[in-house]
Order: structure tokens, then C-alpha cells, then sequence
């Protein structure tokens, strides 16, 4: 894990090979429960291409000077994540 929510990350690397690459990342909230959006791919193991961009809100909770993941929600579609937005938007204007 990591001291700062700035060095959280959701690459993993396995091997020596990449298998989850962090394509971008935005702070949602810090302190001592952090909040992160993910935006990642994963590689295919039998071709070794990366798929098509993901997205995942993760929660760390800040513990003994480390960030812990706690929970985590993977938007599974471009269509889940439009949604999405369209909802927040819809609400945040009410």
C-alpha cells in the first residue's frame, strides 16, 4: 500500500509483466478514508493486448500510517458509466 493517497495505485505487475495498467487517476477525496477513480486496462494473458479502458472507484481507509482498500466498484461498461453521469448530473441540478 502506500503513506500518501497520491502513490495508490492499481497497477499490478506479475512476473514482471504488467497486468493491470493505470491509465489515469483522480482524487475524489483524502484523509482518513481516501477515495479514488481508477481509469485502467487490463491485459489478456493468452495475446498480451490491453482491453479496452475500465474504470473502478476504490475507498482506502488510512491505517498504522498506510493506506488500506477497503472496498471497491468497477463500472463495467462505457454505457454503466454514462449512466452514471447522467443520474449525478440530473441530481446535482436539482
Amino acid at each position: 500500500m502506500s503513506e500518501t493517497v497520491e502513490g495508490l495505485s492499481v497497477n499490478y505487475e506479475e512476473d514482471g509483466v504488467l497486468l493491470v495498467k493505470e491509465l489515469d487517476k483522480v482524487i475524489l477525496s483524502k484523509g482518513a478514508w481516501a477515495t479514488v477513480l481508477f481509469r485502467y486496462q487490463n491485459r489478456n494473458k493468452t495475446t498480451g493486448e490491453y482491453s479496452k479502458d475500465m474504470y473502478t472507484i476504490r475507498r482506502y481507509q488510512k491505517r498504522q500510517g498506510n493506506y488500506i482498500s477497503k472496498s471497491k466498484f468497477t463500472i463495467s461498461s462505457p454505457e454503466q458509466a454514462k449512466k452514471i453521469i447522467d443520474a449525478l448530473q440530473h441530481w446535482i441540478k436539482e
